[in-house]
């Protein structure tokens, strides 16, 4: 096993983006017996150099993926760093033998490693890690443009309800991200009123749920998503890509994509995410029946109040 340490190109200020994306072309595309063959020497002998050169091939593809974020307002250098560390992960966990090539594997750990970075870093606070809140923060913007509104300020009840309705969202969150996206955070600091005596953030009124409403959402969040990992796993391999690819990704593959990968036809994917749907269901319902036969129940001297 090789010890050599590589080291990747990377946008800098001398040159920028154009002369980052001629030095990577330098770097060869691979073939699918060489993509196999290296795949395999990194997985069965770690040989670095192999990872190195499976990386440097798809530098490419990182930029082509990251210059899609660009109207996110972040330093094209950054996004492209970040998928390059999402380019990585995907080649230290790629199996060759699946029959797909690295560049369909890699683009999601791509995505998903930009995505993150994005959401980490628009505001000071987090705007949201959940699939819906993902969904909206990244389709909010061409929505907009598709339905003709590019001034900023509050949207229309009109707007809000069509936007709602297309991304399966509420109302409320529509009009609170977009308030999120429509400029920089502002100071909570920043005195107010006539002689100046308070800070807006003293204005600000706490119409959130209480702490234990909170609590209670969390167990119930926590419980939810324990009870879908565990169904999970009582699905076979391709099943439970499929759902997760189709069912459980803010970018849902499409049946073709799926069904190239496995060879297949997209009418077959379908069949098999449909079933693995319905075992998926079964799962989970069977485990919550079993979970709420387990909580204690009260005797009928338990139940009488003091």
């Amino acid at each position: 096993m090789t010890t050599k340490t590589f080291t990747l190109p990377a946008v800098s200020d001398e040159g920028g983006l154009s002369r980052y994306l001629t030095e990577i072309k330098r770097f060869p595309m691979l073939t699918v017996e060489e993509e196999y063959s290296l795949a395999t020497r990194l997985r069965d002998e770690g040989d670095r150099e192999a990872a190195h050169k499976m990386v440097t091939s798809h530098l490419r593809l990182v930029a082509k993926i990251a210059m899609g974020y660009r109207h996110y307002g972040l330093p094209v250098a950054d996004l492209v760093a970040e998928g390059n560390l999402g380019l990585m992960k995907a080649v230290k966990k790629f199996e060759p033998e699946r029959g797909f090539r690295l560049a369909t594997y890699a683009m999601w750990w791509i995505k998903a490693s930009i995505n993150e970075y994005i959401l980490n870093s628009w505001s000071l606070v987090k705007v949201g890690t959940v699939a819906a809140q993902k969904k909206l923060f990244f389709n909010l913007r061409r929505l907009k443009a598709k339905l003709g509104v590019y001034e900023e300020g509050d949207l229309s009840p009109e707007i809000v309800s069509k936007i709602a309705t297309e991304l399966k969202v509420s109302e409320n969150d529509v009009i609170m991200m977009n308030r999120r996206l429509a400029g920089p955070d502002a100071s909570l600091n920043v005195p107010v009123g006539e002689d100046q005596s308070m800070d807006r953030v003293d204005l600000l009124v706490d119409d959130g749920s209480n702490q234990e409403d909170l609590y209670a959402a969390n167990e119930e969040t926590n419980l939810g998503n324990q009870l879908l990992k565990d169904a999970l796993e009582t699905l076979s391999e391709r099943e439970r890509h499929i759902i997760m690819a189709r069912r459980l990704s803010s970018e849902p593959v499409t049946l073709e994509e799926l069904g190239g990968e496995y060879g297949v036809s997209r009418e077959r994917v379908r069949q098999i995410e449909n079933r693995a749907f319905e075992k998926l269901q079964t799962a989970v319902k069977k485990a919550a029946r079993a979970l709420n036969d387990r909580e204690p129940r009260m005797t009928s001297l338990e139940a009488v109040p003091a």
